[in-house]
């Protein structure tokens, strides 16, 4: 029987690539308190994708949303009014469930995208990354937006079918069709395991 990942593989990627170990990082898209019940059912993937990329040795890249102030919100305050995520509260932090570890990095952002203002560009070419592999919430605001900002910047990007969330299938899966059209290479933890297992 097919995964819901593996279902969406074969109906919404239009080029198969792996990635490559020594080339990938792992971003873990906004896996915070404040979309904990939207991000639950994708705990144990989230977790096998950084399992496996830390026994690869591809570096983990969390990204955590938070507001400071109205200064900060952009559009963002005008398109959901007071229902922003802020730093210091408990919902911003990160959930306990994934697992983050002393070290790996936590990018701090303000907008849908992981590169705005964040430094994050120049953290992967540092590290030598020139593909990332897109996980976490919410797949067609956060991570669909860091995914056509890397692609726009010349990283090749993997977009994970089964390890990112949102709030019904119909946006995940419009989400797929656009990048798997035209972004991004789709995969599930299958696809990761193997491919990384080849190190």
């Amino acid at each position: 029987m097919e995964t819901k990942g593996s279902s969406s593989l074969s109906r919404f990627a239009m080029r198969r690539r792996d990635p490559d170990p020594k080339s990938a990082a792992l971003l873990v898209i906004d896996m915070q308190n404040y979309f904990a019940a939207m991000a639950a059912p994708i705990i144990p993937s989230i977790r096998a994708a950084i399992d496996c990329c830390r026994s690869a040795g591809v570096p983990v890249i969390f990204t955590r949303h938070r507001h400071r102030s109205p200064e900060d919100y952009g559009m963002l305050g005008e398109w959901w009014g007071g229902d922003l995520i802020f730093d210091g509260t408990p919902e911003s932090e990160l959930m306990p469930e994934v697992g983050r570890r002393d070290g790996e990095p936590v990018v701090q952002k303000h907008t849908y995208s992981g590169f705005q203002g964040t430094g994050l560009e120049a953290m992967l070419r540092d590290m030598g990354r020139s593909e990332v592999i897109v996980t976490g919430v919410m797949t067609n605001l956060c991570c669909e937006t860091t995914a056509r900002d890397a692609f726009l910047k010349g990283f090749r990007v993997f977009f994970s079918a089964d390890a990112t969330a949102t709030s019904s299938r119909e946006m995940h899966e419009a989400t797929l069709l656009n990048l798997g059209y035209g972004f991004a290479y789709l995969v599930d933890c299958q696809v990761l395991k193997r491919a990384l297992a080849k190190v």
